[in-house]
């Protein structure tokens, strides 16, 4: 195990935590994660062409996503090379028009490359991944993610709920950093707009005036 869980899990984390996987949020439930991503977007006529998910994990949710968008180009990455490497031998690509490449790389890698990399995607993946990054990596991925997505479908456990997944699933999860809500809200507030439950929007590419969802009130 890397000292630096940001940097990924052994065998033994992903043996021991996901020893269930179908009851784990993500993996049962991966189809209705993917379904309403599209059902949004499908909701105001957004087209999305392109994907990347930014720590896939297990990969179903980002199998899912790809089935749904069919995309043009998608792009994954998962620091963890124990379940990288099951995800490369299911080979998830949906078509094949499909441009996908898979890396294995944490994010902070993926914000630091340039070229190619630095092309904006549609939409972005982005689930349980802050909590196992440091202030200071939050802070230098976040302006970079903005500059590179233009959708993401993000959540990151807070304190609260790290302390019910204790309670109700008796699941600690050592490695997560515990912060507060607002903590988080403060951080993206700076680079996305929330538009609905799980969806950021980038300030990079639109606003009010500009934005392609019609509900501005749940804009905050």
């Amino acid at each position: 195990m890397n000292g630096n869980s940001s940097k990924g899990f052994s065998k033994e984390y992903w043996d021991k935590n996901y020893d269930d996987p179908q009851s784990m949020d993500g993996v049962g439930n991966a189809l209705a994660h993917a379904s309403y991503i599209k059902a949004v977007f499908e909701l105001d006529q957004i087209d999305i062409s392109s994907v990347i998910d930014l720590g896939f994990g297990l990969g179903y949710v980002f199998a899912e996503v790809l089935k749904q968008f069919i995309p043009h180009r998608a792009l994954g990455i998962e620091p963890s090379r124990y379940v990288f490497e099951q995800v490369l031998e299911r080979d998830i690509r949906p078509v094949e028009s499909t441009e996908l490449e898979l890396k294995c790389w944490d994010i902070e890698t993926w914000a630091r490359k340039g070229g190619r990399y630095t092309d904006a995607f549609d939409l972005g993946i982005c689930t349980s991944v802050f909590q196992y990054l440091t202030e200071e990596q939050i802070d230098f991925v976040l302006p970079i993610l903005a500059a590179r997505v233009k959708y993401l479908y993000f959540s990151v456990p807070t304190n609260k709920e790290l302390d019910r997944m204790i309670e109700e699933v008796d699941f600690d999860d050592i490695y997560a950093i515990r912060r507060s809500r607002s903590f988080y809200q403060k951080k993206i507030r700076r680079y996305f707009t929330f538009i609905s439950s799980k969806i950021l929007e980038s300030k990079v590419f639109f606003n009010e005036n500009d934005t392609f969802f019609t509900d501005l009130l749940f804009r905050y």
